[in-house]
């Protein structure tokens, strides 16, 4: 019997420390709660413009393709840009944040939601990369919290992604990210000391695409309002992009299928009987 109550003594005090140093941790964590959104428009160097302005260090046979992208959007078609085929944004183009974001940080994960894209979870419980990774197109995200000024609060968090899946865009204009999908991208979150209700990430890209490393920094303003209104987006409703093999349609508004660009030849109906005359 006495065994049995210094076993169990000692199981409440194992218990009690593990949860003291639980709350311990939990308590030098940042309260990044709220809505978050975006400083400024869809283009990925919030600095510069959309498209050719952005001047991204793209090796001469991405910058090939996506001068080929460009033209083909100013023709009608969808180009290099997946969003018409509701491909999911990744990384690193979900931290635009077309619409707002939502930072939940827990003791082990740190989730980035929006209601434009799928969801983000960092792990920060001091895992290592997975033996066996599944792809996706977010990637495997892996941070760890900084505290910067010896405070005895963390003040930032450094990510690292990589296990990625393709095809992904920086933005819009379509400027694409390697085929190859051997990108990491490194992150530092923290709040602008200069401004207050600024969180900035501080992004750079290390990809096959490019001839150099990528660094922006994107900044969001948090939204003060205690009770913020949420607006769920769906992108496969109401999208009227259609795209068989390699081209691109359009329903039109009476329903019928209509092309995107001028003398576009229609798509191959060798599965379907023609219609009587």
């Amino acid at each position: 019997m006495l065994h049995d109550k210094s076993l169990a003594a000692a199981a409440v005090m194992t218990f009690c420390s593990l949860f003291g140093a639980q709350a311990q941790e939990t308590a030098k964590l940042p309260n990044w709660s709220g809505q978050w959104k975006n400083t400024s428009g869809i283009q990925w160097d919030q600095t510069k413009p959309l498209g050719p302005a952005q001047q991204p260090p793209l090796t001469p046979e991405y910058q090939a393709r996506y001068r080929a992208n460009l033209a083909d959007q100013a023709s009608g078609g969808l180009g290099d840009d997946p969003t018409g085929q509701c491909i999911p944004h990744g990384m690193p183009r979900v931290m635009t944040v077309v619409y707002p974001m939502e930072i939940v940080i827990t003791p082990g994960t740190t989730y980035v939601l929006t209601d434009y894209t799928i969801p983000r979870r960092i792990f920060t419980d001091g895992r290592n990369w997975p033996a066996e990774p599944d792809p996706s197109f977010n990637g495997y995200s892996i941070g760890r919290w900084l505290d910067l000024d010896d405070t005895g609060h963390y003040a930032a968090l450094e990510v690292e992604t990589r296990d990625f899946k393709g095809p992904r865009t920086y933005e819009a204009s379509g400027i694409r990210l390697h085929e190859d999908n051997q990108t990491v991208i490194k992150e530092r979150f923290h709040l602008d000391k200069a401004e207050a209700g600024i969180l900035v990430d501080e992004i750079t890209v290390i990809d096959n695409a490019l001839v150099r490393p990528w660094t922006v920094a994107k900044r969001y303003r948090h939204d003060p309002n205690p009770t913020p209104t949420w607006h769920f987006n769906d992108c496969a409703e109401n999208n009227r992009h259609v795209v068989v093999g390699n081209d691109g349609y359009f329903i039109s508004g009476d329903g019928f299928l209509m092309p995107t660009k001028k003398d576009q030849s229609p798509p191959d109906l060798r599965y379907f009987n023609p219609a009587p005359k």
